[in-house]
């Protein structure tokens, strides 16, 4: 088992290729299996091409289709973005599934993120725990792995406490020190500089009177539908939608309230190449209904096309792909996450780049500069951060 843990854009995927040709099993032709995220297939298989192996043959694969995989006993497996695999206490499906293929095939095991522990080091237990030789084989459960590796404490969720397990210990990593393989993109030799401009827009009056009247009295009934902020959790949902300007409804419909984001970005960048994430799904709609054919999903018809803009989700769109095409990168909303942050803001980057240009588009007296401020720091935006925003007059 390895942990290639090199930052992004310093060649994870053809390391690992490079693994498998040269590794001396007793077999005529290795079969590897890749597993990855949707977006990221086509940059391996480019990869793969490019490298033309002699000695493997490669299977690629998403983590939501692994129940299709071939039946084949596979020689290597490797994982990207593996810290999708650190859920805890309990392990998630992803890292159940990696668990059972490694059980039942006993093969070399090659792990790759850029981010392998972006919140907690006790996201690393669930990550290796299906190999046999990994070092924390003789706990048989997080639980117990936990009572030397994690400073367990409480917390309380509304009258109720609860075991926090996410102060992992240093001990993990140096624990994880023989498997793992660190590369910066400072010793690749990257010199880009990322500059990031924030930029605020003026929604229509409406958008602003209709956050006012949910958080004044936490429900607007509609002629057909409603919106409903019964818990500051839903509250606080409700809101990053609405300064964004879109709304998801108790129905389940969602509906767009206003496009003066969609519209403002056409309007500053014009013609430029870009590349624009956004959170919510009703988000796409709105960059849709104003970009028309020139806004793509997918990046091969971004790359091949002057003059395209490509629109992708946060989350799907942070790891495993590169927008090097881009002219800059432009953020319709903002994830509570720090892992969204610091990922997504990297996928221009390459050797040859010297600079990354990011932008930040913000309703201005909106949730999303508070949410940036937290994120920025490498936190998540959590509902305590929320209520004191609340508090203190968002």
């Amino acid at each position: 088992m390895v942990y290639l843990a090199m930052e992004v854009r310093t060649g994870k995927t053809l390391t690992s290729l490079s693994i498998c040709e040269n590794l001396n099993l007793d077999v005529n032709n290795e079969n590897v299996l890749f597993i990855t995220k949707k977006k990221a297939i086509s940059s391996i298989e480019d990869d793969y091409q490019m490298m033309c192996p002699t000695r493997f043959n490669l299977f690629i694969i998403n983590y939501e289709s692994l129940h299709k995989i071939p039946k084949i006993n596979w020689d290597v497996i490797i994982c990207d973005e593996a810290h999708s695999m650190g859920a805890f206490p309990k392990a998630n499906n992803r890292a159940l599934q990696i668990k059972e293929l490694v059980a039942s095939c006993k093969p070399y095991l090659i792990l790759l993120s850029g981010t392998p522990t972006p919140e907690s080091f006790s996201q690393m237990y669930h990550q290796v725990y299906g190999h046999p030789s990994n070092p924390f084989v003789k706990y048989v459960n997080f639980y117990k792995f936990a009572r030397d590796h994690v400073k367990v404490t409480q917390r309380k969720i509304n009258s109720n406490f609860i075991n926090d397990y996410s102060k992992g210990l240093p001990s993990i990593m140096e624990a994880m020190k023989p498997y793992l393989i660190s590369y910066s993109q400072q010793q690749a030799g990257f010199k880009v500089n990322t500059k990031e401009t924030v930029l605020k827009v003026d929604m229509r009056s409406s958008t602003y009177n209709l956050a006012k009247k949910l958080t004044k009295d936490l429900v607007v009934e509609g002629k057909q539908e409603i919106i409903l902020a019964d818990t500051p959790v839903k509250l606080m949902m409700k809101l990053h939608q609405i300064f964004s300007g879109t709304i998801k409804f108790e129905s389940g419909n969602s509906m767009i309230l206003d496009d003066t984001k969609a519209v403002f970005i056409k309007d500053y960048f014009g013609d430029k190449k870009i590349g624009i994430f956004y959170k919510f799904k009703e988000e796409l709609k709105v960059l849709k209904s104003v970009y028309g054919d020139r806004l793509v999903t997918d990046l091969p018809s971004f790359d091949d096309s002057e003059g395209k803009v490509i629109a992708l989700q946060i989350v799907s769109g942070r790891e495993g792909i590169s927008l090097r095409q881009a002219e800059a990168l432009v953020y319709f909303n903002i994830d509570f996450s720090a892992t969204s942050y610091w990922q997504s803001r990297d996928r221009m980057t390459t050797k040859d780049r010297l600079r990354n240009d990011v932008y930040w588009v913000f309703s201005r007296g909106g949730i999303e500069e508070k949410i940036y401020e937290v994120v920025m720091s490498k936190k998540n935006y959590t509902l305590s951060h929320f209520k004191k925003n609340m508090f203190d007059g968002i």
